[in-house]
Order: C-alpha cells, then sequence, then structure tokens
C-alpha cells in the first residue's frame, strides 16, 4: 500500500487567516476546489468549504476567513498509509484533508483527496470486494425537481450534506446540480440571501447526466467518477443513452445513488 505523500497534491491552492472572503469566494467560483486550507505563516489553522462560502450573508462578506473557517476533523500525515487515510476520512465524512508534517507542528505540505486514493487505487489494479456497484448503492434517494429554484436546492443540500443531488422531471431523472454549479453559475456572488429566487435549477444543472445501472462494475464507477471529477452517480433503470456519449442518458429511472465514499469502501478490508 502507498503513503499519502506519494500521491498528494504538494502545492495546493490557500488562503491566510486574513483573506477577505469576498477573495474566497471568486476563488471558488473561478476554480474547482471542493475545500481550501486557511493559514497563518505555513500553519493549518482551518478549512474552509463551498458549503460554508455559500451560507455568508451579503453584508458578512468582507469578514475575514478566520471567521467562517471550521477545525479540520481528519489530518494526514506524509507517512500514513492510503488505506489509514481512507478509513479516516469515510468515518469522518469528509472528501478531502489536509496534509500535515506532523500533527504537533501542523505546517501544511499538501492535500489529498478521497479521488486521489481511488485514483491511485486504479492504477495499482486493485481489486474491489464487490464485482459490481448492485450491493453498495443508496437506494434512497433524495432529489429535486428542474423547477426548484437554486436557494431551495442549497438549502436542501446543507440539510442532508450532499454536495450534488439529481433533478427530476415528470418523475424521470435529465440532469445532475451540484454545489460547484452553483457557484460556477455566478447567480449567487453575494450569498444565498441576495440571490434571484427566479433562477431555476434548469438553468444551471448539467444534462444529459452521467449514470450506472446495478450491473456496473464498481472499477467501471470508479472510472467515471474520475474522468468526470464527480463525486455522486445516479443509479439507474431504462437509460435513453446519448449516442455519441455513451454514459450520459438524456432520460432514465432512478433508482439510487452511489457516492465517492461507498466505491472507496469497496475497496478497503
Amino acid at each position: 500500500m502507498n503513503n499519502v505523500k506519494d500521491i498528494m497534491i504538494s502545492d495546493p491552492a490557500t488562503v491566510n487567516v486574513d483573506t477577505k472572503l469576498t477573495k474566497v469566494r471568486a476563488i471558488f467560483r473561478e476554480g474547482w476546489l471542493r475545500s481550501i486550507p486557511v493559514l497563518s505563516k505555513n500553519h493549518l489553522e482551518g478549512m474552509i468549504t463551498r458549503g460554508d462560502i455559500m451560507f455568508l450573508s451579503s453584508t458578512k462578506s468582507n469578514i475575514e476567513a478566520r471567521v467562517i473557517m471550521e477545525r479540520p476533523n481528519v489530518l494526514a500525515t506524509p507517512e500514513m498509509t492510503l488505506e489509514e487515510i481512507a478509513k479516516k476520512l469515510i468515518k469522518s465524512d469528509a472528501v478531502q484533508t489536509s496534509v500535515v508534517k506532523s500533527t504537533e507542528e501542523m505546517s501544511l505540505i499538501g492535500i489529498l483527496s478521497i479521488g486521489d486514493i481511488i485514483k491511485k487505487l486504479l492504477s495499482n489494479g486493485a481489486k474491489p470486494h464487490n464485482p459490481n456497484i448492485n450491493s453498495i448503492f443508496t437506494k434512497n434517494v433524495v432529489k429535486v425537481n428542474y423547477d426548484d429554484h437554486i436557494a431551495k436546492v442549497w438549502s436542501k443540500m446543507d440539510e442532508t450534506g450532499f454536495s450534488g443531488l439529481p433533478v427530476l422531471k415528470k418523475s424521470k431523472l435529465i440532469g445532475m446540480i451540484t454545489r460547484k454549479d452553483i457557484i460556477k453559475s455566478g447567480h449567487v456572488r453575494t450569498g444565498l440571501d441576495a440571490v434571484d429566487k427566479s433562477i431555476k435549477v434548469e438553468k444551471i444543472m448539467v444534462t444529459p447526466p452521467i449514470v450506472v445501472t446495478p450491473e456496473t462494475s464498481v472499477n467501471n464507477a470508479a472510472e467515471l467518477m474520475i474522468q468526470y471529477d464527480i463525486g455522486r452517480l445516479p443509479v439507474v433503470e431504462k437509460p435513453v443513452y446519448i449516442k455519441k456519449e455513451p454514459h450520459r442518458a438524456r432520460e432514465s429511472n432512478i433508482i439510487g445513488i452511489i457516492a465517492r465514499e461507498d466505491i472507496l469502501g469497496s475497496y478497503l478490508i
């Protein structure tokens, strides 16, 4: 098994404790980051996630990063095995962790995500305990409608902790919407308290969505997550696929969802 130091990203984007949140929000909007470490010099002080930044009031956007950052609930060190940190990430319900020189010194030296670990497992030829996703996907799915407004959807994401939700129209799956999609859209530049309630999911969602079926292999689902940098895949029946993009379905019947954590767990002892 490889160690954290073998696959961590050693030069992650960071902000200082005194960075104004208007700038932090802009960094999230311009990039594809799920979280940003907050430093004092090179000492890790906390993390800011997409969720943290979205629920800022527009009247408080000029406060500093230190005000809304959260203390990391899981940390990695360079010599930890990937199996060890993978189990910690799953247990803590985190998708990313900062890598510090030591838990005593707390000097930031990198960042590591569940996606990075899955990618390494695939390149190593790791074999999952379950050949396909049939026994590991979640059957109770939180969904939204194509005509819901984005403030309602973001609130549902906050309530459930899910960063991406399937979008339905007339009971058929037609898309996915994620926190990343909402932030990138630019419709919530100053916080959800100032969002235009006329902006609907259908204007922002990704469609047609990438889907899998219960017969999809764990390795294939993992490869799709890595290829498209997505954390959740809808599990469907009767998909009507797009000819030029065989993994995307114009419409389908959703029966479940599978997350990065489910995939990673299937490789662990």
